[in-house]
């Protein structure tokens, strides 16, 4: 969970140990455009909505209870803890996000800056909006286009039982015989050329 007040942000169990200075929510939507061909000007077609993004800025310094660096040292294992590969997504509690519909983000990046005074370190943590969707798995049938355009879906329960058998057990097989000793005509006429026809 990721909870903000009038002056403070905690991340999970973890209040951020800083000057909690802006929040930001950037939010666009998905524009696609055409190339029409001998025309200068492109049409577009809205498609949808981009994740929208988060960004807070903090500003450490040093206090009696820890160094900026140890705040800073604080942050970073928030954003990437030891031995975690991927990110987690956090509950976002704030009346600002709340209000342009973001509840679920993970945190996407972190930068840091430490200016020449060296008594501040700067830092900018962005979140990104993250919405889970569930992914339904296909079934097994294969679908096709019928003659008149509609879909038509194959199975091979519609086979016939001779078919079937033939698919599944004789394809392929070269048909038996019971005498390899046989001749062939291949051997008959080798047989003719070399005895001149005698039996």
């Amino acid at each position: 969970m990721i909870y903000f007040d009038d002056d403070t942000i905690k991340i999970d169990s973890v209040v951020l140990q800083g000057i909690y200075k802006s929040i930001e929510v950037e939010h666009e939507a998905k524009i696609d455009e055409q190339t029409v061909e001998g025309s200068s000007s492109k049409p577009k077609q809205a498609t949808g909505y981009e994740d929208a993004k988060i960004n807070i800025e903090i500003s450490l310094m040093d206090s009696e209870s820890a160094t900026k660096e140890d705040k800073l040292k604080a942050i970073q294992e928030l954003f990437k803890p030891a031995g975690q590969s991927l990110p987690q997504p956090h509950e976002l509690i704030s009346a600002h996000a709340s209000i342009r519909g973001v509840e679920k983000v993970i945190i996407k990046k972190m930068s840091s800056k430490e200016t020449n005074k060296k008594d501040e370190i700067v830092v900018n943590i962005e979140l990104l909006q993250y919405d889970t969707m569930k992914i339904k798995a296909a079934s097994g049938t294969s679908s096709k286009k019928s003659s008149n355009g509609t879909d038509k879906k194959e199975s091979t329960s519609n086979l016939s039982e001779n078919y079937k058998n033939y698919l599944g057990n004789s394809r392929g097989a070269a048909p038996k015989r019971l005498n390899k000793t046989t001749m062939t005509p291949a051997q008959d006429e080798r047989w003719r050329m070399q005895y001149g026809g005698r039996t």
